[in-house]
């Protein structure tokens, strides 16, 4: 059995960043990654032309540093998602273009839905980032979903489709499925409702030239053969002299743990002894999202020519949102786009054919009939990725923060816990994991032995 000071689980962002956090405090670190490969939930991929786009997470906006800060670091260049000219909205079989802060919705709907939007940030910001289940009002908060409290407050159908899209459209669930107080943690988190769905000056203001997951294969260089692939956990004994760490091929001893995968895969680890109730309840209980991301290429841009950005919102299909996400040299046209919540649980059920074809058709009513050869479809189910599980990221529904959020990121023993999911700020995003990692770390160095 060999030895380290600490173990990381998981080599994606977070684990990375607070293994490379322990080496450079002097500390041995081990990682240990399930995967063939490093960067988690970020995931490259080459078109038939041979032009990267990313199958995972790829955007980065201004005010998420962490993350800049790697980027600036590795000498990893980015250019700014395509946002000149109108967006679209399709609703009731009519695809309406807009340039201003309207939607493309009817004006009765667009001041129901502003109002909302106004309602729900007064709401975020009377929320804790650090503790959301000491907040005011949070119990009230916690047992409301997001639907519920939706339809007590309008019964504008129009303004209801919007939100239908927009909930899905962040957390990859419908906003029947989650919390309102997770819902206001999660805007706030990231700077409200507006920076979450804008591209310029919003999280899809940024993309990194070759993919993001280039970050991520930065960091495992700099840790060497600490990073260990191809090696998934199955137990952690855990006690007053140390930690001891199962996985495929061998066990490791160490002083401490970092566990940084998504809750509800540490749920399924072995821990000897049991973790307290309050953990394990938490990992039972905060599934990953629903999403099938697909790229559609195209021998150029077309939608640009016809003044369009590229970006949608679809209140009819089951392909919600889009966005251009063609080279920077525009050397082809590409549409990133994606199955969401229920749409992408209906659309895992269909033939890979069937769901190109009904991207395809989406992509049609959007943009015109351009739309119709595509020239390659890649697509991506996460629901799918065993050491995954889905994506955004992990939801909390109702009554879980006041019952069970307490335990997402407090140690238990020598066990800790990062991920984007226990980050308060930029919570679920690329950002959000980079800071839990140095968290985590942070955490073990201060408790380590001499």
């Amino acid at each position: 059995m060999t030895s380290s000071d600490i173990v990381v689980i998981g080599a994606g962002l977070a684990g990375l960043t607070a293994a490379r956090a322990i080496r450079a405090a002097g500390r041995s670190v081990t990682v240990l990654e399930a995967r063939d490969r490093v960067a988690g939930r970020n995931l490259g991929h080459h078109l038939v032309n041979g032009v990267p786009v990313e199958m995972g997470g790829q955007w980065i906006g201004p005010t998420q540093t962490e993350v800049l800060k790697l980027i600036t670091e590795f000498g990893l260049e980015t250019f700014p998602t395509y946002d000149a000219g109108s967006a679209v909205t399709l609703y009731d079989g009519t695809p309406t273009t807009y340039s201003d802060e309207t939607f493309g919705l009817s004006e009765e709907a667009a001041v129901e839905v502003g109002r909302l939007q106004g309602e729900l940030e007064a709401l975020a910001g009377t929320v804790s980032l650090s503790s959301p289940w000491l907040s005011p009002q949070a119990a009230e908060l916690d047992r409301k979903t997001v639907d519920e409290w939706l339809r007590t407050k309008t019964d504008n159908a129009e303004a209801l489709a919007f939100w239908a899209a927009v909930v899905p459209a962040l957390f990859s669930a419908e906003p029947a499925e989650m919390s309102l107080l997770h819902f206001l943690f999660y805007i706030r988190s990231g700077g409200m409702i507006g920076s979450l769905v804008a591209t310029t000056g919003g999280a899809q203001e940024l993309r990194v030239v070759g993919g993001t997951h280039q970050i991520s294969e930065r960091l495992a260089e700099t840790l060497g053969d600490a990073v260990r692939l191809s090696s998934p956990v199955r137990k952690i004994s855990h006690g007053g002299d140390g930690v001891r760490v199962h996985f495929d091929g061998g066990e490791i001893s160490a002083q401490r743990v970092i566990v940084a995968i998504p809750p509800t895969l540490a749920g399924r680890l072995t821990y000897e002894p049991a973790l307290p109730a309050a953990r394990d309840g938490l990992t039972q209980q905060i599934p990953m999202g629903s999403v099938i991301k697909v790229q559609v290429a195209y021998p150029t841009p077309f939608w640009r020519e016809a003044g369009l950005s590229g970006f949608s919102f679809n209140l009819d299909d089951a392909l919600s949102v889009t966005l251009d996400n063609s080279p920077p040299d525009a050397s082809c046209g590409v549409v990133v786009g994606f199955f969401e919540g229920a749409h992408a649980r209906y659309a895992a059920r269909m033939s890979p054919e069937e769901r190109r074809a009904s991207a395809v058709a989406a992509l049609v009513k959007l943009f015109g009939p351009d739309a119709r050869q595509p020239i390659d479809y890649a697509e991506q189910n996460w629901m799918e990725e065993e050491y995954t599980r889905g994506c955004y990221g992990g939801r909390l529904g109702a009554g879980v923060w006041t019952q069970y959020g307490a335990a997402l990121a407090e140690p238990v023993g020598r066990i800790h816990w990062a991920g984007a999911e226990t980050s308060d700020v930029w919570n679920g995003y690329m950002d959000g994991a980079v800071r839990s990692g140095h968290r985590a770390a942070a955490e073990v160095l201060a408790h380590l032995e001499a």
